[in-house]
């Protein structure tokens, strides 16, 4: 049966942070069967928990009826400097990433994946970038740097990082994207998008935003409202599960050992105005209840038997009202991260070559510094 346009609204806003705007994506569902959307990544590493998150809403998006790109951006992680520079080490990465979104359950019929190097060979690619470049200031692209993990200042250490903005918002152009989705730091190049389209005259894409699941130490969580950081000033992001910070971050290969260990130490304050700060209560928000749709809570009978619940207001609601501590709460959390994470490795175990070459290249680049 098929969904109506108000149910593939809701079906693409689930869990998101920002979508700009709902009347621009409800006129493309009625305009057009098969919408198209993208996200692009750097391959730049091991995959964490963050990518259990797009992974769910690329499948949100295919249900509602989107043919979904995923771009593997090896040009603009070799502008970022990313794993040794080498574009080699990047595509190698991008093969061990394609196989982590099809161990995740991302319908491979209804997806694409595709890597910039295919783009950038377009001559029409590079005639886009100078029109988008002739319509953006400076002051923005430097402002937009922040996609990248860095700040602005650094626009003066290698003139190919000024590129990358206007890269990035080319790219959905040149592939004539509906869509454009990122987790909430890229926010200012879909911006910077949306405004060189209107200046253009180009189809202005859609953005899409989800959260940035904070890393287990805790700390600020950028979201579109937060009082305390607004997505729009902020240069850094260094409170987000990141793979540089491997004890702040459950990696998608950790076994149940491993995530109960980070756990014992992950950030867990049993107060409700320091819930957006909460690493485990984040990830049962976005990752546990959308995959798994309920956590079972297996407790000793003196501390109340095993419990369960079927929705995060019921966990947040039993968690802040003192019925759940925050020991059982992580305990629950971990083994439905590990339940999580099984078809992950079984995934690998079949077929491991591309993870295997991964951890060779990073281990590699660890001895050189």
């Amino acid at each position: 049966m098929a969904l109506s346009i108000d149910e593939r609204v809701e079906l693409v806003k689930r869990n998101s942070e920002e979508l700009v705007s709902e009347d621009e994506l409800r006129k493309l569902l009625s305009e057009k069967e098969t919408p198209t959307a993208y996200i692009g990544f750097e391959p730049s590493g091991i995959v964490h928990m963050g990518w259990v998150l797009v992974a769910q809403k690329i499948r949100d998006l295919t249900e509602a009826g989107f043919k979904v790109t995923i771009f593997w951006a090896d040009w603009h992680a070799y502008i970022n400097d990313k794993l040794g520079g080498d574009l080699e080490n990047i595509r190698a990465c991008a093969r061990y990433m394609e196989d982590c979104f099809k161990a995740l359950g991302v319908p491979e019929d209804k997806v694409e994946f595709r890597y910039a190097s295919e783009v950038l060979s377009n001559i029409e690619y590079w005639e886009m970038v100078i029109k988008v470049a002739k319509v953006t200031n400076l002051a923005r692209v430097k402002r937009a740097m922040t996609i990248m993990g860095r700040g602005q200042d650094e626009a003066e250490v290698d003139t190919s990082k000024v590129f990358y903005p206007i890269l990035q918002a080319t790219d959905i152009f040149c592939m004539g994207q509906d869509l454009a989705y990122a987790g909430l730091d890229q926010r200012r190049a879909h911006m910077l998008a949306r405004d060189a389209a209107d200046k253009l005259g180009w189809k202005k894409p859609i953005a899409l935003h989800t959260p940035l699941l904070p890393g287990l130490k805790g700390g600020v969580r950028m979201d579109a409202t937060s009082e305390k950081v607004d997505p729009r000033d902020r240069d850094t992001f260094d409170f987000k599960m990141s793979k540089s910070s491997p004890e702040g971050s459950i990696f998608i290969h950790d076994d149940r050992d491993a995530i109960a260990k980070k756990m014992k130490k992950a950030f867990c304050p049993p107060e409700k105005e320091l819930e957006s700060e909460n690493p485990v209560l984040m990830m049962c928000r976005y990752i546990l209840f959308p995959r798994n749709g309920r956590i079972d809570i297996d407790r000793p009978e003196k501390y109340g038997g095993p419990v369960s619940y079927g929705s995060y207001e019921e966990l947040t609601e039993a968690y802040f009202g003192g019925s759940l501590s925050p020991v059982d709460l992580k305990s629950g959390v971990t083994d439905g991260m590990a339940k999580t994470l099984q078809p992950v490795a079984d995934y690998f175990a079949k077929k491991p070559e591309n993870y295997e070459r991964i951890q060779e290249i990073v281990a590699g680049l660890k001895k050189l510094r």
